[in-house]
């Protein structure tokens, strides 16, 4: 038995398909594909599909994954590819499809794109000068408080046109997961920065010591 993983973007209006109808999305696409994945056993057999570091909803991403199962000895990925491709919808856009060669336990950090509008920058030099920025973390046994300034303590952004951006890296991992979006709805909240003018987009995943995640 092999584990394949899908690489894939995430982009455009796909950033509102939650992770439970992705599922379904991935599970349709692979099935239209004829691909050779392997199916779970039992009265209700489905195709083993797992996704690493799911995204939150409204969302892109350039570097989403999961993985299946197949009994090829030897996948021809390329000819995997060449089937995948065309039975995915718009906005999920196939990048490579390959062995997985690390286990998605491993998953630690994520680097996110944040573009706000230009007169953002006022409220991201507030943040700066700022000794602590206390935000409310919801998790499964309810809500809990954390200082922002741990794990984001200054941001450099630059402006061009009409967009201020910077990149962050926050934890990830099934120990700690911290959603970009913490930092954006502060800043929507505290200096009034219009929800549909702040974009967020996940660049890269990493394992342990900053190692990319593959």
């Amino acid at each position: 038995m092999n584990t394949v993983r899908i690489w894939f973007e995430k982009r455009g209006e796909a950033a509102y398909i939650s992770l439970l109808d992705l599922q379904r999305v991935m599970h349709r696409a692979l099935k239209r594909s004829g691909l050779p994945v392997w199916y779970t056993k039992g009265f209700n057999p489905h195709i083993y599909l797992a996704f690493s570091c799911p995204l939150a909803l409204g969302q892109e991403s350039l570097c989403e994954s999961c993985e299946v199962k197949t009994e090829e000895e030897t996948p021809d990925y390329a000819a995997w590819a060449e089937a995948l491709r065309p039975a995915l919808p718009e906005g999920l856009r196939l990048v490579s499809i390959g062995p997985a060669v690390m286990k998605m336990g491993r998953i630690q950090a994520a680097d996110y794109k944040i573009t706000l509008p230009a007169n953002a920058a006022q409220a991201l030099d507030a943040y700066n000068a700022q000794d602590s920025v206390i935000v409310e973390k919801k998790t499964k046994s309810g809500k809990k408080e954390l200082d922002l300034k741990q794990y984001i303590p200054a941001v450099t952004y630059t402006v061009s046109e009409d967009q201020a951006s910077f990149t962050v890296r926050l934890p990830a991992g099934d120990g700690l997961n911290l959603n970009p979006a913490l930092l954006v709805g502060h800043l929507q909240a505290q200096y009034g920065l219009p929800a549909w003018q702040c974009h967020i987009l996940r660049t890269r995943i990493y394992v342990e010591d900053g190692i990319e995640f593959r």
